[in-house]
């Protein structure tokens, strides 16, 4: 009988230890399998960007050839408008905003309530500040 028994405990030990190591090569394979699938992925955004960049640099030329008269070529190039940027006023005002409102939150023992005070005060005296930068540069 304890033949029996210590027959099947090595039986389950062994069957336990092959599983384990089956487990093991099949979470390596879904590891490999899920990182050539990333850089498939990747090579595919890479190419895009290059392709956009290409197109974003490239000038469309149009040609006509019109019988008995010169080639006429003409060139058209786009122009982007550029973002006005921040006031002094507005990056002080937000700035401002964000250190107040961490200040607030740690300093105060009711952290919600001390960010919204902190966070006002905060901008109230950053867009003060901002503005006598912008009064100074005029």
């Amino acid at each position: 009988m304890k033949a029996l028994y210590l027959i099947a405990l090595s039986l389950f030990i062994i069957s336990c230890k092959n599983q384990g190591s089956m487990d093991v090569e099949a979470a390596k394979q879904v590891s490999i399998d899920s990182m050539k699938t990333e850089i498939a992925k990747q090579k595919v955004i890479d190419s895009m960007q290059i392709e956009m960049a290409k197109v974003e640099t490239q000038k469309e030329v149009i040609v006509v050839n019109q019988p008995g008269t010169n080639t006429n070529t003409h060139t058209t190039t786009t122009t982007t408008t550029q973002r006005k940027a921040w006031s002094s006023t507005a990056k002080g005002a937000v700035i401002g905003a964000g250190v107040g409102a961490a200040t607030g939150a740690i300093i105060s023992k009711k952290k919600g309530q001390g960010a919204i005070i902190g966070g006002l005060a905060g901008a109230g005296v950053g867009a003060g500040t901002g503005a006598i930068i912008d009064g100074s540069k005029k």
